[in-house]
Parts: C-alpha cells; sequence; structure tokens
C-alpha cells in the first residue's frame, strides 16, 4: 500500500477507535451529576464505569479470536452499530439499574473496536512503520479523552442535560462506517473451518464477572471475611479453572494458552494490568476529585484532565517517530513505568486544597508514563507473534488491560466509598451533625448545595479519600516497571500483517507446484534471502524470510 492508501485505510480504523473513546469519556466529567439526579451511591457510580469494563474485558479476546476467522471489516462495523445503538438507549435512561445494564452493552461494542482497532492496523503498517503513525494514534486518543469530559460537560452545564452526552457520538459512529467500507480493502482470510469457544467464553465471563462483583461489593454489602467472601471467591476460582481446562482442549480456544510461552507476551500482560489500572481508575475519580473535593462543574473538571491527556499524547507522539526511525522500543518502555509509578505516587499526596498547578504536573508524569507504555506493550507483542496469532495476541493483551482497569475501578471504588464514608462521618461528628443526607451513608452529595462548614467537610473527605487510593495503586505500578525491566527487546519486523500473510501464500504455491528443499526456498521466491530468527513462542530457532531493501514501499 501506498502512504496515501494507508491512510485513508487508516482513517476510517481511527474513526472507529474515536468513537469508543468518546463514548466512554463523553460522560465521565458528568457521572458525578448524572448519579445524583438518578438517586444511585457510591457503588451506582462505579458500577457504571465497571458494567463498561466488564463486558468489555470479556468481549475483547472473543472479538480477537473472530479476527481471526473471519471478515475483520464486517467485525468492526458490527461493533460500531452496537456501540451506537447501546449509547443510545443509555441516553433514556430512567434509572441507575437501566443505565449500568446499557453502560454493559456499549462495552461489547467496545471490545470489539478496542481488539480489532489495532488488529487493523497491524494488518496494513509494519512494526517498524508503526511507530511514525503513533503521532496520529496519540492526536485521536488526545482529542476524544480531553474532547470527550469537556464537551459532556458542556453539554451537562446546558439546557440539553447530560442525556444528550449519549448522542452525540451518533453522527461520527456512522461516518466512521461509511469511511471503513470505501476505505479498507483487505485481501480475504485463508479459508478454515469457524469453531465458536462457547463454553470457554461462557466459563470466562462468569468467572471475572464474580470476581469483579466480590471486589465491588466487600466491605460494603458484607465484610471481607465473611461467608459470601468465600462462597464468591470460590465460585470464581472454580469457574476460572474449569474455563482453563476448556481452553486447553478445545481447537479454537478464546485464549491459545500456548501464547503465555512466549515471554514478551507474558511480561507485557503483567505491565498492561497496571497500565489498565492507571489509565482507566485516574480518568474515572480524577472527575469526581475536581466536582466533589474541589467543588468544579462537569465544564471545568472535564478542562482539568488536559494536563494528564497532554502527557500522553506529547509521550505517545515523540516516542513513536523515534522509535520508527531507530527500531527501539524498550528504553521508552522502562521510562514510561518509571514515569507511570512517578505520577500515581505523586498523586497519592494530593490533598482537596493542594494547588492546581502541582496537581496538573503530577497529571502530566503520569499521562507521559502512559502514553509510552500502552501502544508500545502493544508493539511488542504483535513484533513477537506469528501472523495468525495476531487477532488473539493483540485481544489478550487489550483483555487484560481492560481487566486490570475494570479490577481497579471496583477496587478503588470500594476503597474510596469506605474511606469518604469514615472521613466525612468523623468530620461531621465534630461539628455535631448527622452524617445522614450529606454523604454519611454512602450516596453522593451535591456540594454546591451545603452549607459552608460542612462542604469544607466533605471536600477535604473526599481529597484524601482520593489520595488513598492512588497510593494503593502506586505498588502495582512498581510491579509493571520490573515486568518492563525483564522484556527481551526484538528488532522490529518491516512486513505488515498483510505482507506477511501473501508471501506465506506465494511460499505455499509454490511448494504444491515443485518439491523444493529448504535450501531452495529462497531461489523458488526469488526475491527474498534468508535469516535465522529465535521465535520466542517455542524457543527453537526458526528460518523465516526477511525482506529485502527496497527503495520505496
Amino acid at each position: 500500500m501506498t502512504h496515501r492508501q494507508v491512510l485513508e485505510a487508516l482513517s476510517g480504523i481511527l474513526l472507529g477507535m474515536f468513537v469508543s473513546m468518546l463514548a466512554t469519556s463523553v460522560v465521565s466529567s458528568s457521572l458525578p451529576r448524572i448519579i445524583t439526579d438518578l438517586g444511585g451511591k457510591q457503588s451506582a457510580f462505579t458500577w457504571v464505569v465497571t458494567a463498561t469494563l466488564l463486558t468489555t474485558t470479556i468481549s475483547t479476546p472473543i472479538w480477537g479470536k473472530l479476527a481471526d476467522l473471519v471478515n475483520r471489516k464486517l467485525l468492526i462495523q458490527l461493533a460500531l452499530g452496537i456501540t451506537v445503538v447501546s449509547s443510545a438507549l443509555a441516553g433514556l435512561a430512567h434509572n441507575t439499574e437501566m443505565l449500568i445494564g446499557m453502560r454493559a452493552l456499549q462495552g461489547i461494542g467496545a471490545g470489539g473496536l478496542t481488539a480489532l482497532g489495532t488488529v487493523l492496523i497491524a494488518d496494513i503498517i509494519s512494526p517498524r512503520e508503526r511507530g511514525r503513525y503513533m503521532g496520529l494514534m496519540g492526536a485521536v486518543m488526545g482529542i476524544s479523552m480531553v474532547g470527550g469530559p469537556l464537551l459532556g460537560g458542556v453539554i451537562t452545564d446546558s439546557s440539553l442535560t447530560w442525556r444528550a452526552n449519549f448522542f452525540v457520538g451518533l453522527p461520527f459512529a456512522v461516518f466512521a462506517i461509511v469511511v471503513l467500507q470505501r476505505t479498507l480493502h483487505l485481501p480475504p482470510l485463508p479459508r478454515r473451518v469457524v469453531k465458536i469457544d462457547y463454553w470457554g467464553a461462557a466459563l470466562l465471563s462468569v468467572g471475572i464477572a464474580l470476581l469483579l462483583l466480590w471486589v465491588t461489593f466487600a466491605g460494603d454489602k458484607f465484610a471481607w471475611a465473611s461467608w459470601q467472601t468465600f462462597a464468591m471467591l470460590g465460585a470464581s476460582v472454580v469457574t476460572l479453572a474449569a474455563a482453563l481446562w476448556v481452553e486447553s482442549r478445545v481447537d479454537e480456544p478464546i485464549i491459545p494458552l500456548g501464547l503465555f510461552r512466549n515471554r514478551t507476551l507474558v511480561l507485557s500482560v503483567v505491565a498492561s494490568v497496571a497500565v489498565g489500572i492507571a489509565m482507566f481508575g485516574t480518568s474515572v475519580f480524577l472527575s469526581q476529585y475536581m466536582q466533589l473535593a474541589r467543588g468544579k462543574t462537569p465544564t471545568e473538571s472535564g478542562l482539568m484532565t488536559i494536563p494528564m491527556i497532554a502527557g500522553v499524547l506529547l509521550s505517545s507522539t515523540i516516542s513513536g517517530a523515534i522509535i520508527s526511525r531507530t527500531g527501539k522500543y524498550k528504553a521508552f518502555m522502562i521510562w514510561g513505568a518509571v514515569l507511570l509509578t512517578g505520577g500515581i505516587g505523586l498523586m497519592a499526596t494530593i490533598h482537596y486544597d493542594t494547588s492546581f498547578v502541582l496537581v496538573s504536573a503530577y497529571m502530566v508524569i503520569l499521562g507521559a508514563g502512559v502514553g509510552m507504555l500502552m501502544q508500545n506493550l502493544v508493539l511488542a507483542v504483535q513484533n513477537t507473534l506469528h501472523v495468525s496469532e495476531i487477532g488473539s495476541g493483540t485481544a489478550t493483551v487489550a483483555f487484560f488491560r481492560t481487566l486490570g482497569g475494570a479490577i481497579g475501578v471496583s477496587a478503588l471504588g470500594a476503597v474510596l466509598s469506605n474511606k469518604s464514608t469514615e472521613y466525612i462521618v468523623r468530620g461531621l461528628a465534630t461539628l455535631g451533625i448527622d452524617p445522614a443526607g450529606v454523604g454519611g451513608d454512602g450516596a453522593l452529595p451535591d456540594v454546591a448545595t451545603l452549607p459552608a462548614p460542612v462542604r469544607t467537610v466533605v471536600e477535604q473527605s473526599f481529597g484524601d479519600a482520593i489520595a488513598d487510593l492512588f497510593l494503593v495503586a502506586t505498588p502495582i505500578a512498581l510491579i509493571a516497571l520490573v515486568a518492563v525491566l525483564f522484556l527481551k527487546e526484538v528488532p522490529l519486523g518491516r512486513r505488515s500483517g498483510v505482507e506477511q500473510r501473501l508471501e506465506e501464500e506465494l511460499a505455499e504455491s509454490a511448494a504444491a507446484i515443485v518439491p523444493v528443499t529448504d535450501e531452495l526456498v529462497p531461489a523458488a521466491l526469488g526475491t527474498h534471502d534468508e535469516s535465522t530468527r529465535t521465535d520466542e513462542a517455542t524457543g527453537s530457532a526458526a528460518r523465516r524470510p526477511v525482506e529485502t531493501q527496497r527503495s520505496h514501499r
């Protein structure tokens, strides 16, 4: 493909990813207002986010496996359709239960866009050239993550009310479907018998759902050390063990266990969990910090997230360009993990009256760490996988990143709920005020309507509680740093996924026509030399053709 053809196809893919991010981020600055209007509590706030992350987590590996089996363009258009319909229905919600249900459906579409967008990029762009396009990916991410909360805040503060947030992505989604249809042209996948691992998908879904439900309700609905904890954890462990047993025996597992013989994939999965917690947890709870601890409006809280997204955008763009030019990526991942750990640790020091300059500086550091790690983890994994495993491998990394985010939001939400309630009750007791009705019973308060002394107590309580949850997340980020340090840097390949598939088909055709030995394969292909490269998935030396130098791709 020429550079222009790549950009045309990439525009539709990135537009689809933009729709997914916008649908999620547009309500982040409005959620405190939405939950208050619908009469929800902190647990409802957490589950509006967790429900989307849960279904995204569960569906991502399923979409990834389907991408290895059936038409990828059709799949991403289907994911866009699901995102549109579910978002529109969420805008009609009349209680938190309906809102959570529609957000869960929205997560299914988001899972498809998360997995398929990255897989399609791997199809049309080689690992070595992919860095030069990371700037575009970073720009899309920055616009959606900054523009989403800002747009959502403006809409919420206007006469349109927060419900219009769920309809704003409709025209973008329709346009994305049209652009993909016109610009994305891929050769058909090799014919395979499509076998869907329904049992594996079902067991995986139930096991993860039970785990997240336990994390959310433990310490609130029941004690951490209780029979409910034993029952839910036990059922989750048994169900996930059964899922592993099924995955080890079916022909087309949702998550091929053989992938975990790949050292790069295993270490990237560990690091991705921490990235998910930092990315989703920070974006979710920062809006609460700005509105409940600092008394800002939804619009203002959206503006306050700009420093973090600026860090993501700049670090992703600059590191991607240098990686494309040099072919080296590990150093940027190490620095990203260092900045991620430092940023989360610094956020653990904030209070309700911390200078916005300091908070902004901390967010820039945190965003820079996420920007250097998130896409490069996927790049490192894709570079070591066979073309037939790209869909499953990419989806596996995204799966654990989203799983980390889902567990992180649930666990950190529980920390925030318990700590904020504890601090509010303690603060109001010193004023001789009943805590019920002002956040002491778990309900999210409307800070603007509170008397001055009570408002100060609530703001201080939420500020300290949010700092506590960042403190809890800091050791997890440190684990990501250790995982990245042990990554082995593999030279970036120069062939896209489509080129690799076509080359293999050519080799198979040549072998079918003329019996040849290994030494004659290069002569049969005519345009390739031979080099030996260690296959991380098997640990053995596999002979793979290396593309000859060409003056113009």
